[in-house]
């Protein structure tokens, strides 16, 4: 199924500010900058991934392999969605950098 540019520029926008107020929220509420830049990957995976998370653990080459070719297999939209995602993680923590250096302590 092909998606609209439309449909793709609203999902990408999306994500975007949907993972940047997850991660300024994180931000704020635990006090580390960068910790939805960390936990985004995980997310990402677990998006993208059918396998449940537990056989990463007991069957780690059938689970690694299924996700290195459910990965190499996504379109060129849900690559540039994923990407927004992980941009608005960034972004949020860069804010939080600069609102705390600009004297802003937030809880």
């Amino acid at each position: 199924m092909q998606m609209s540019i439309v449909v793709l520029i609203i999902s990408m926008l999306l994500f975007l500010v949907l993972f940047f107020g997850i991660g300024f929220i994180l931000n704020m509420l635990l006090r580390m900058s960068w910790i939805m830049a960390i936990i985004y990957p995980i997310v990402a995976i677990l998006i993208v991934d059918k396998v449940r998370f537990i056989e990463y653990f007991t069957n780690s080459k059938a689970a690694f392999g299924q996700l290195g070719h459910r990965f190499s297999s996504l379109a060129t939209a849900d690559i540039l969605i994923l990407v927004s995602g992980l941009a608005g993680a960034i972004v949020s923590g860069i804010v939080i950098k600069l609102l705390r250096k600009n004297g802003y302590q937030m809880f």
